[in-house]
């Protein structure tokens, strides 16, 4: 029987370099249109979280929970681990999580935008940008992934 020690010094097997490669970061996504429209709705993100935090901490729930849900995505596809998630719809998640944002920060943009703070106005505006980022992004996936179909007819 081997130790944990024993095992831990072994070089490993086939299997479990390939389970971990699993992970390699695709750098060519970074710079893709997707990987681009990603990292800026997360920076943006970031920035109304700040914004958030420094004037009505009530709203920064909101742009965290944002914030995690976009990082996710970000990992999932520079990774391309969401592929052995295959039984679910990736553009339509995609879909709804741009509309869900686009939901989340015009009402909470427009809420804050009343405290007449610097900060938060701050942050209605980076909010209105962000809508700007992820309704450009929910109709980049419907042209694309969800109604290609549609397009196709357009064209002839």
């Amino acid at each position: 029987m081997l130790s944990a020690r024993d095992r831990r010094d072994r070089p490993p097997e086939e299997g479990v370099v390939a389970e971990l490669q699993g992970f390699a970061v695709d750098k060519a996504f970074f710079t893709s249109h997707k990987g681009i429209l990603l990292e800026t709705e997360l920076a943006l993100t970031l920035i109304i979280f700040i914004c958030f935090t420094a004037s009505i901490s009530a709203y920064m729930a909101a742009a965290l929970l944002e914030f995690f849900i976009t990082l996710a995505f970000l990992f999932l596809y520079a990774t391309q681990y969401y592929q052995h998630f295959d039984r679910l719809n990736w553009p339509c998640l995609d879909f709804l999580r741009c509309v869900s944002a686009i939901i989340i920060f015009l009402v909470v943009s427009f809420a804050a935008v009343t405290s007449r703070d610097g900060a938060a106005i701050a942050a209605f505006v980076f909010g209105i940008i962000l809508v700007s980022v992820f309704a450009y992004d929910a109709l980049k996936i419907y042209r694309t992934e969800m109604a290609p179909g549609a397009i196709q007819g357009d064209q002839h």
